[in-house]
């Protein structure tokens, strides 16, 4: 068992995610909704098309097209038609069942929230810069558990990861959820981090104190 001091710098929160959708996607959506041979502009330009092309179609409608595109690896046709149903009343990046596909659910749903200007729920993310030092240890393994295991020290009991994943916070248990929980993280430097993860799981309501310590459990303590 580590000793942590941990340091929350920024909690922001965000609707939309940088980097996640490419050119090409762009460009093969555009296809999809009928709009081909739109190659050479540039992202922005290609998004604003996608926007115009998308509200072209009922929403449920471009919500499968949509899912199709991107989950059609991982979702049958016909859990991808219910959910393009769901998505008009539900968040489903919240409230889908599978916590593996919430980050991708995020940001279908946040580019039909914004092509039909409403109509989907505006789902909303945390972007959380923190410091971890670590008391009498030299830890340079940092992945997602470890982050989660570190923030648990600081969030009130109310918090979902608290509630959910105690078993995995006490490393009585591996903790592979916690990929699925941390969407992104990103070294800044060695102690400074910068985390995304869903406004479900963390947001500044569940964090107690913003400089706290706390042990980090490690499966083999």
């Amino acid at each position: 068992m580590m000793k942590c001091h941990i340091q929350i710098n920024e909690i922001k929160t965000i609707n939309s995610i940088d980097g996640f959708w490419s050119t090409q996607d762009y460009i093969q959506l555009l296809e999809a909704f009928n709009f081909p041979d739109a190659e050479g502009g540039s992202d922005q330009e290609l998004l604003d098309l996608l926007y115009l092309a998308i509200t072209d179609f009922d929403p449920d409608e471009a919500a499968e097209i949509m899912l199709k595109f991107k989950l059609s690896d991982k979702l049958s046709e016909g859990q991808i038609k219910n959910l393009a149903h769901e998505m008009i009343e539900d968040n489903v990046a919240e409230e889908y069942s599978d916590i593996a596909l919430h980050f991708q659910l995020f940001n279908i749903n946040q580019l039909l929230h914004k092509a039909y200007n409403g109509t989907f729920p505006n789902a909303k993310a945390s972007r959380i810069s923190l410091a971890l030092n670590f008391v009498g240890h030299e830890k340079t393994d940092i992945d997602e558990a470890l982050i989660l295991k570190a923030i648990s020290n600081g969030l009130s009991d109310r918090n979902l990861i608290k509630r959910l994943f105690e078993p995995q916070i006490k490393a009585e248990v591996e903790f592979p959820e916690a990929k699925n929980i941390v969407w992104q993280l990103k070294a800044i430097n060695q102690t400074t981090f910068e985390i995304i993860t869903s406004d479900y799981w963390l947001n500044k309501e569940d964090f107690e104190s913003t400089d706290f310590e706390g042990p980090i459990h490690e499966i083999d303590d």
